[in-house]
């Protein structure tokens, strides 16, 4: 079984922090956006398309980022619960070799 399932915390906490990245990203390239005003473009047909697209774009942003946010959390959990997993695997085998160890199971 060992050899079907593998883990590589490093990867879990590298992405953790890649959709921290976008998060920052999105908001960054919407704020960038958000002071240019339709009105400030041409035609009034244009301006209120900008208008429209802009309360489109933030509506869209802020629910992307809640749940990439989303996302985030859940995967840093099972990250954590990964590492509690190896760290109770880990001194449980070490009780185990003491154990047999003591019991003259060893040298």
């Amino acid at each position: 079984m060992g050899n079907h399932l593998k883990t590589d915390i490093g990867q879990l906490d590298q992405f953790v922090h890649t959709l921290n990245d976008s998060v920052k990203d999105l908001e960054e390239a919407r704020s960038a956006l958000e002071h240019v005003r339709g009105d400030q473009i041409g035609t009034s047909r244009l301006d209120q398309a900008c208008d429209d697209f802009q309360k489109r774009w933030k509506y869209g942003s802020e629910q992307l980022s809640e749940m990439i946010g989303a996302i985030k959390e859940g995967v840093k959990a099972n990250k954590l619960s990964y590492e509690e997993m190896e760290t109770n695997l880990a001194k449980a085998l070490k009780q185990m070799e003491q154990q047999g160890t003591s019991a003259g199971g060893g040298k």
